[in-house]
């Protein structure tokens, strides 16, 4: 029975039952309205055989009924096949293979319904080619990126990132706690928009227009450029792209406070030379003793402010990577006699004793710039003649290190100066650094570019140097120089 009423409920579902029964609803209404006119007269005109002729003609309608039937259930199966051939098609493009087609031949509404049906599929696999495509150059477009990506809804939930974005909420969600007690009271809470970026997302909701910005993150500095998603004028989201600007904003810093200590530096021995040269000029001095003096005083402020020049041309190359090196084979003995042998008289004069120890071996590098450890070596000199005081000494030496199983050369200057304070000492190799505050003019005549030019000529000997100092205790120098040629 319940075969039976399923059966029933699926064939009236169909269009082949709906057909059927409605053509046998209308042979039956036929045949009803025959046999109403019809029979009636059958008796009064034919009365001895009225019951073959009603006998005839319930047969004829059987076989009408039953003729009726059949041509309605060959009409329906005509109909109802490409009918399901459409449907099975548009259940297959419902599941994503939009290369389906019906194969139909006919020039009724069918055929046109299934020309128009193959019609829609191939610009619909076309447009969802495209769309893929697009979609898949956007991505790689995304995942090629450098800067961070992100996505936001109305509501501040991420819905789209490239790796870098992700990696950089996965870091900042870290700091979450952090920053949740230190929020600002009014701000809404995006529970899925990092701290950070959380105001100017509420901003750019408010406006509905672009908005750049920084954030500080830790150590951090990056550079927000967010825009609004709309849609029908409605604000229904936010886009974000996040740059690391770190290093920018160091470089940008060191810019500025290089131009000033720069300018500063420059400016005290350029008021001297106006000073001295104005009293010069209107005869203030008279005496040829003062004259000469003041003369003096010009040229050590030129000779200073040439020295100056020249530090800044060499640390401005150098650190852009334009100074010119010629490496070869070195022996450091030669380059250490040298300037011992130039500092002499110059440590004479200021009453200091300069001593020399090497050993009789070569000190030869494979790979190094002569002039260059010459340079080295000068400034260290210089700095350690002019702050130490008379009467004290100066010792330079060099010798063979191994190192973790690496060949060095060690050059050691140590002088009896001043020395430099603990607090200072991490700082010494800073352009315009300078530990004693009170020698920055006068007899030291130090630029404070001096170390920094040392420090960066070393590195391109693949090098180290360090500094062991204490005030009052003197200062030790030492340099390891790499005996193999570097890369």
């Amino acid at each position: 029975m319940k075969l039976w009423d399923r059966m029933a409920r699926l064939l009236w579902h169909s269009v082949i039952g709906k057909l059927w029964a409605t053509i046998m609803l209308l042979v039956a209404v036929v045949l009803l309205i025959l046999g109403v006119f019809l029979l009636q007269y059958i008796d009064i005109l034919f009365d001895d055989n009225s019951h073959d002729i009603k006998l005839l003609f319930i047969i004829t309608a059987v076989i009408g009924f039953l003729l009726s039937t059949f041509f309605a259930f060959f009409l329906s199966a005509k109909i109802q096949q490409p009918l399901l051939q459409l449907k099975h098609a548009a259940d297959s493009v419902a599941q994503g293979d939009y290369s389906t087609r019906v194969n139909i031949r006919s020039s009724d509404e069918i055929g046109q319904l299934t020309h128009t049906f193959n019609h829609m599929t191939e610009q619909l696999e076309k447009l969802i080619h495209d769309l893929n495509h697009e979609k898949n150059h956007l991505a790689s477009v995304l995942r090629s990126m450098g800067d961070s990506v992100i996505t936001f809804d109305a509501e501040g939930q991420v819905i789209l990132t490239n790796p870098s974005g992700h990696m950089l909420i996965k870091q900042w969600s870290s700091f979450e706690s952090a920053w949740e007690e230190e929020s600002l009271d009014g701000i809404p809470s995006y529970s899925s928009v990092p701290m950070p970026l959380r105001q100017l997302f509420q901003d750019v909701r408010e406006e509905g227009q672009d908005l750049t910005g920084k954030v500080h993150v830790h150590s951090n500095v990056w550079s927000v450029v967010m825009a609004p998603l709309q849609s029908g004028g409605v604000v229904r989201g936010a886009v974000a792209v996040i740059r690391n600007v770190t290093e920018e904003h160091k470089l940008n810093k060191l810019r500025r406070d290089f131009v000033a200590n720069i300018s500063h530096e420059i400016r005290t021995p350029l008021s001297m030379l106006q000073g001295y040269s104005e009293a010069l000029l209107d005869d203030i001095v008279v005496s040829p003793e003062d004259r000469k003096e003041l003369v003096q005083v010009i040229y050590d402020e030129s000779l200073r402010m040439g020295r100056l020049v020249n530090d800044f041309l060499d640390i401005a190359r150098i650190e852009a990577g334009h100074v010119d090196m010629h490496f070869q084979e070195v022996d450091v003995r030669n380059v250490v006699k040298r300037v011992h042998r130039k500092f002499l008289v110059f440590a004479k004069e200021r009453e200091l004793t300069l001593h020399m120890e090497i050993p009789d071996i070569p000190l030869t590098m494979k790979q190094g710039d002569e002039d260059r450890l010459e340079q080295v070596l000068t400034n260290l000199l210089d700095n350690a003649v002019r702050h130490t005081p008379a009467g004290k000494s100066i010792m330079i030496s060099g010798e063979n290190q191994i190192v973790n199983g690496t060949a060095y050369i060690q050059l050691n200057i140590k002088d009896e100066g001043h020395g430099i304070p603990p607090e200072d000492v991490p700082y010494i190799f800073e352009r315009f650094y300078k530990a004693d505050k009170a020698r920055t003019r006068g007899s030291s005549g130090g630029t404070g570019l001096g170390l920094a030019i040392v420090k960066n000529l070393i590195d391109l000997h693949d090098g180290q140097i360090v500094v062991e100092s204490s005030a009052e205790a003197g200062t030790l120098f030492t340099m390891l120089l790499p005996v193999e040629a570097h890369e």
